[in-house]
């Protein structure tokens, strides 16, 4: 399904007319904040070629990030997306980001969360004040977490919008506070917000899916504990950002961002198991309750991603059998205890 590196990229920047179509209509710049991480590169891309496809070359896709890898900055540069280096810290001076009118902001602190939490709060929650104040007369697209939410049970179908959060952990309570300063610049100054509460992205190289494929293929235990999951393929979730441009409100428009299904991870793990011809080994019993979120506001708003989980696995498998490539940022999806 997927070739290569290259061939995976280009398939995470094809844009699908709707996005055309809506990007089309973008008024201003775009600005991404954040975009050297994980998904940055391939929302960017995905920008750049969805304007390009409606004929809006007159906007411009900026990247924003320190740019730790330059050879991503490159790519980018090469594909036609213009790029800043600028530390986007607790502490930095904004009026230098170049001005635009419409931002998706990337920026956010997980992993050793809880070794540093005051970091993590000053990175998830203090920086968004500054740059909703930089920026507030923009459109804000703003990348938040379905860990906002509390465990609930599996049977339920997901936590809607409507209810009320209830984060686990120093993590999750600052991406709350997240939420909260976006959503204050939203009320207090009118500026048009929509915040999106992302789990899980699939991207192939890293996500969900591709830690549960490493433990199979290695026969490693695949701990079944938190025994259900969300993801999506992560062009949808890039599409999605791009199009909530123009659904941001005052006040703020919350969207929960993920695929239709919930997966058992021990069905998913045993799919591996056929795909790859081995047995897989299992650790721990299915908890009743997990981290899950109900998207249909979403879909009705922006439709169905185009690759389906059960799709996703497949291409996952065949992706970890062929060798590609696998970066070593697991999403630590089974933690209970909000502890990253």
């Amino acid at each position: 399904m997927f070739e290569s590196d290259d061939d995976l990229e280009r398939r995470l920047a094809e844009p699908p007319p709707r996005l055309v179509t809506d990007l089309a209509e973008l008024t201003g710049d775009l600005v991404v904040l954040g975009a050297g991480g994980k998904m940055g590169p391939s929302l960017c891309h995905l920008a750049r070629r969805g304007l390009d496809a409606a004929g809006r070359t007159d906007v411009d896709v900026i990247a924003v990030s320190r740019w730790s890898d330059r050879e991503v900055e490159k790519r980018l540069r090469d594909r036609g997306v213009r790029t800043v280096s600028f530390d986007l810290s607790p502490d930095a001076d904004l009026t230098d980001l170049p001005d635009a009118g419409n931002v998706v902001y990337m920026v956010g602190a997980k992993f050793g969360s809880s070794a540093d939490p005051a970091q993590t709060w000053a990175v998830n929650a203090f920086l968004p004040v500054a740059v909703a104040r930089r920026y507030a007369d923009a459109r804000i697209a703003a990348f938040s977490t379905g860990n906002v939410y509390p465990l609930v049970p599996v049977t339920a179908g997901g936590c809607t919008e409507s209810d009320p959060p209830d984060p686990v952990g120093e993590y999750a309570m600052s991406c709350l506070g997240r939420e909260r300063a976006f959503a204050y610049a939203s009320s207090r100054h009118g500026t048009r917000v929509a915040l999106l509460r992302l789990n899980y992205a699939v991207d192939l190289r890293y996500g969900v899916l591709a830690d549960i494929a490493r433990s199979v293929r290695a026969g490693e235990p695949v701990d079944v504990t938190t025994g259900h999951v969300n993801v999506v393929w992560q062009a949808y979730a890039n599409e999605v950002a791009l199009r909530s441009l123009l659904h941001a409100s005052s006040p703020a428009l919350t969207l929960n961002l993920t695929g239709p299904e919930t997966l058992s991870v021990r069905r998913v793990a045993a799919r591996f198991g056929e795909l790859f011809g081995v047995e897989p080994h299992y650790s721990g019993t299915e908890a009743p309750t997990a981290l899950l979120s109900d998207a249909s506001r979403c879909h009705a708003l922006f439709g169905y991603p185009e690759i389906s989980a059960g799709a996703l696995v497949e291409a996952q498998a065949a992706w970890v059998a062929a060798g590609g490539t696998l970066w070593d940022k697991p999403t630590k999806f089974q933690r209970r205890d909000g502890r990253f």
